[in-house]
């Protein structure tokens, strides 16, 4: 403790560091995953997601299930609408992995949520703050007063409260209306909300078909795409977290070779037109799985406008927490083992 205090008190970049070294991320902090005991589980449980294209590939390829059989082991796979369900299916033993933004897995560990970031599946552009075509709201300063749509513990709403703060505007000062992703584009397109903090595809959806305006966007305010796991779970099974990473990581790479393959899979899954599902990949990168100080510090930066903004503890320590929800080990093994797409 007394080292993150000093840390912070030197400035962002001794805290970072702090951060990294906690995450066992800086050279000689690594360690090998901790042998598990428990019996091998008859199923896995992991959720798939339209926010997460690789999830969408795994699911319809089946790697996963053809190398856990000759463990004798099913995999079951759970529709998660947002990282709020993802957190709530985690938190509830519901599923072992599961698919959130990084700034929502902060908000769940932060808030007793015992669950670690193990794997970066993208680097998106997935929300942004939107409003119907003829709304004549051009800015953040124009939500003032306003009914906005957000899904509360998400991405989207962390945005929304990110650029409000940079707007020098806060929640009290909106009228937020609690949705989730998909009802936040219906409420729009209604006009029962003025503005909507969006998700892709629904995002993609409202802005092709229904002529919605994106009228805030600010890429570094996204924080990534990453796969979490149940720390009982790891603990208790440590070589099925290697093999879900490990078909996760054949899924990034069959992703990056073959475009078109995937925009059908999104497009197929999620029940979207071809263009939908090429405006959100469009907006997707695939190329970084593994965490470093780039994605520690938009996840970072997230906590401590969280904590401004009452939305996790005031007295939790952000670095502490980062350090605890972030566990490289696994990805950082399969830096050392490459995995082919086939």
């Amino acid at each position: 403790m007394t080292t993150l205090i000093s840390s912070a008190r030197r400035g962002p970049r001794a805290f970072l560091c702090t951060v990294l070294a906690l995450a066992g991320l800086l050279a000689g902090c690594g360690g090998a995953p901790q042998t598990g005991t428990a019996a091998v589980p008859e199923t896995v449980r992991l959720d798939y997601a339209y926010y997460n294209p690789l999830s969408l590939v795994l699911k319809q390829q089946g790697w996963l299930e053809k190398d856990l059989a000759k463990q004798n082991i099913k995999v079951e796979w759970v529709l998660s609408q947002g990282s709020n369900k993802a957190l709530e299916f985690l938190n509830g033993s519901s599923i072992d992995f599961g698919s959130t933004a990084g700034a929502a897995a902060l908000v769940g560990r932060a808030n007793g949520n015992p669950l670690k970031a193990v794997y970066i599946f993208s680097k998106p552009e997935w929300t942004a703050l939107v409003t119907g075509p003829k709304s004549g709201i051009t800015s953040v300063a124009g939500l003032k007063g306003k009914r906005v749509a957000a899904a509360k513990g998400t991405d989207p709403y962390i945005f929304l409260l990110r650029a409000l703060d940079q707007a020098g505007l806060g929640e009290k000062d909106i009228e937020l209306i609690p949705l989730q992703h998909p009802d936040g584009r219906a409420a729009l397109e209604k006009g029962d909300v003025d503005a909507w903090a969006g998700l892709d595809p629904h995002m993609a959806k409202a802005e092709l078909e229904a002529g919605a305006k994106l009228f805030y966007r600010n890429p570094e305010f996204n924080s990534y795409g990453v796969l979490n796991v149940r720390e009982a779970f790891a603990k208790a099974h440590p070589a099925l977290v290697d093999a879900v990473l490990r078909a996760y990581e054949r899924a990034r790479q069959w992703a990056l070779q073959h475009p078109a393959e995937l925009r059908q899979t999104l497009a197929d899954a999620a029940h979207l037109s071809p263009a939908v599902a090429a405006r959100q990949l469009a907006r997707t990168n695939f190329s970084v799985s593994r965490f470093g100080a780039p994605q520690l510090a938009t996840i970072g930066a997230a906590g401590d406008v969280l904590k401004k903004t009452g939305t996790i503890d005031p007295a939790v320590d952000v670095a502490k927490t980062l350090a605890a929800l972030v566990d490289p080990q696994y990805v950082n093994k399969l830096a050392a083992q490459p995995v082919a797409a086939h």
